[in-house]
């Protein structure tokens, strides 16, 4: 069974037209992508490199699979539809020109024929089908329900290019549908049955009529070649780009740990001042933006004042590469947008493209700094950072007054050997509402039966929210400063109860062995036996968990059973573990001044807590948490039905 009523009514003229063009479109194409790689080479060198099968399996996994995007379903199955449906159509019809115009031609034989054929047919038929559900699903969600997701853009071509997309793919599917349904009209085959569609549409044409018309048929014909040649020739130059960028970008993701951000620019000033010192995966990432929104949707930043929309940013930066004579800071990026984010990371963590947003923040914040660029609240803290090593402004010698009358007393690690160095940090050590907190940590420490002891005043602030700021020079001095004090030291693991200390000294600190946060500890001696429950508490509760320890290094599971270890029922929050939302205090948005804010993250999450039925405890495992959700609950009214607790206040009480 042979394919050459395939090319029914198609004559030799058409085929050689069809050629010339495919030729002069692939030239288009190509001069497009090299453009675009000739702009990504104008950006910073950066080692991508290695791990070729790591990164191959998880491309195919993320690309191929859609694992990612499939996490919604709605989005996830019409992006998955049109996708598949798109690319085996494609497929198909390559397949099908070569075994007509190289195998048959030149050789003599052809692959498509028989039983194969038939199956070919049939898949090319239903993969359409499926592509055809998957844009109409776009069609009714872009201009139908309208998610806010996916509008307001800050470039007003954008909305043109979503709409040109959606058409041409819709015409080249449909065309083909109506060409094969003319062709099976005329040829009749024996196996129409085995193109249900096509034969379908056939049915149509017959009912209509005769339904011979050569010249309709060549019409659409030429109008589905020439549009499918137009999109292929336009995909360097819109939004169908992606199609290769994002692959590209899956590829070449970071392969460090999520919590360890790469070194500062030092070209000309601290930072990134214009776009060529951003490196060239950051303009990848640029250029890999579909828009989605997924990031806007779960932007804490965005939610509680719309300053800041990770999905805007990501379209501006990418326009800029395009644009002339406007500067990046202030004209293309405000710096009330850099300031708003708390870097989170909720927007890497759910971007089916792998844009790392926070490390491009970050590079623009540095600048920012390098400046001077910021408001009076974040100044003062970093000037106190720098004279006395914390954010409070106290004196070194007040970092360890909380252990005046704790018994047994607290060891100076400097001077006796412990097992676990406890690094207490910024605001378990000198925040007045935390230090009751801070002596029952170490209360439970010592009753448990740990060799502990802290680094009294030669701790400093270790560094993670300054870095993030964008103070590079700073978190290198506060490195030192610790790495010195570590050095007089005799321990084995460091422990610490702050995920954002916890973080910085687990992934950015030279060679510091082992870390743990509490709650990985305690859950391991629970595991172990070493720890026994006296006490099953049987309350009903909610958890809380951090961004930098969640998000940034994965650790969901331990503090959860070493709740469920104490008699607590957990009632998990709507937005839980990876997508757990933020409190509003990262990125060191706790030291800046909150203006035009409608909605603090943190009053956000306590009412998302507060709406549990039965819910007794909000528990938080992080200094910074339980200063930011102690005052959501007193200003969103909830301090009578609901009681911040961290999670060392309940194994005390089961202890």
């Amino acid at each position: 069974m042979p394919i050459r009523d395939t090319f029914w009514n198609i004559p030799h003229w058409a085929e050689i037209a069809q050629y010339v063009a495919a030729f002069l479109t692939m030239a288009i194409f190509v001069a497009g992508v090299v453009r675009r790689i000739m702009r990504w080479r104008q950006g910073r060198p950066e080692k991508r490199g290695g791990n070729f099968w790591q990164r191959i399996w998880f491309m195919a996994l993320q690309v191929f699979a859609q694992r990612r995007t499939l996490d919604e379903k709605f989005p996830g199955l019409m992006h998955f539809s049109i996708f598949w449906g798109m690319l085996v159509l494609a497929i198909g019809t390559a397949f099908a020109t070569i075994d007509w115009d190289v195998t048959h031609l030149f050789f003599g034989f052809q692959i498509l024929t028989g039983w194969f054929y038939i199956v070919f047919e049939l898949m090319l038929d239903i993969l359409g089908l499926l592509a055809v559900l998957g844009l109409g699903m776009a069609i009714q969600r872009r201009y139908g329900t309208r998610p806010e997701r996916l509008g307001n853009f800050p470039v007003k071509k954008l909305a043109g290019d979503d709409l040109y997309v959606l058409v041409m793919l819709s015409f080249i599917v449909l065309s083909g549908y109506l060409t094969e349904g003319l062709r099976l009209a005329v040829t009749q085959p024996d196996w129409a049955v085995w193109s249900p569609i096509g034969n379908a549409i056939a049915k149509l044409f017959l009912s209509m009529g005769d339904p011979t018309n050569q010249t309709l048929h060549l019409v659409i014909w030429s109008l589905h070649i020439l549009t499918a040649f137009g999109a292929l020739l336009s995909i360097p130059f819109t939004k169908l780009f992606h199609i290769l960028s994002v692959p590209l970008n899956v590829y070449f993701r970071s392969l460090e740990p999520a919590g360890k951000l790469p070194a500062a620019v030092m070209e000309g000033g601290m930072g990134v001042k214009e776009w060529k010192q951003f490196t060239w995966k950051q303009l990848l990432d640029f250029e890999s933006c579909t828009r989605c929104g997924r990031c806007q949707d779960v932007c804490p930043a965005y939610a509680s004042a719309k300053i800041l929309s990770p999905r805007n940013m990501m379209s501006k930066l990418d326009d800029h590469l395009w644009s002339n004579g406007r500067a990046l800071h202030g004209e293309v990026i405000s710096s009330d947008e850099l300031w708003a984010c708390t870097t989170c990371r909720a927007c890497v963590e759910v971007c089916p493209a792998f844009i790392d947003h926070v490390t491009t923040f970050v590079d623009m914040r540095r600048h920012l700094v390098d400046q001077g660029s910021m408001d009076k609240m974040l100044q003062d803290a970093l000037a106190n950072l720098g004279r006395y090593g914390n954010s409070f402004g106290q004196s070194d010698r007040m970092r360890a007054k909380w252990t005046q009358g704790v018994q047994p007393a607290v060891k100076d690690a400097r001077r006796e050997e412990v097992e676990y160095l406890w690094f207490v940090g910024d605001y378990a050590s000198y925040s007045a509402t935390l230090t009751d907190v801070t002596r029952r940590t170490a209360e439970v420490f010592s009753k448990i039966g740990l060799s502990f002891g802290i680094l009294f005043d030669a701790e400093r602030n270790a560094g993670n929210d300054v870095r993030r700021v964008g103070e590079e020079g700073l978190f290198e001095m506060l490195v030192g400063k610790n790495q010195q004090a570590f050095a007089k030291a005799k321990f084995r693991t460091i422990i610490t109860t702050d995920p954002h200390t916890y973080n910085t000294l687990k992934n950015e600190y030279p060679e510091m062995g082992r870390v743990l946060h509490y709650a990985e500890l305690i859950d391991q001696m629970v595991a172990l036996g070493q720890i026994k429950f006296s006490k099953k508490l049987g309350y009903k509760v909610t958890y809380h968990d951090p961004c930098y320890l969640g998000r940034y290094n994965g650790i969901y599971d331990a503090p959860r059973r070493v709740l469920e270890a104490t008699g607590c029922e957990i009632v998990e929050m709507p937005r839980n573990r990876d997508r757990a939302f933020c409190c509003g205090a990262g990125g060191g948005r706790i030291w800046m001044d909150e203006k035009d804010v409608k909605d603090r993250p943190s009053e956000s999450r306590v009412r998302e807590a507060a709406a549990l039925s039965g819910v007794q405890a909000f528990v938080v495992a992080c200094p910074k948490d339980l200063t930011m959700f102690k005052d959501a609950v007193k200003t969103t009214g909830n301090e009578q039905t609901l009681v911040v607790k961290d999670l060392i206040d309940l194994v005390a009480e089961a202890l």
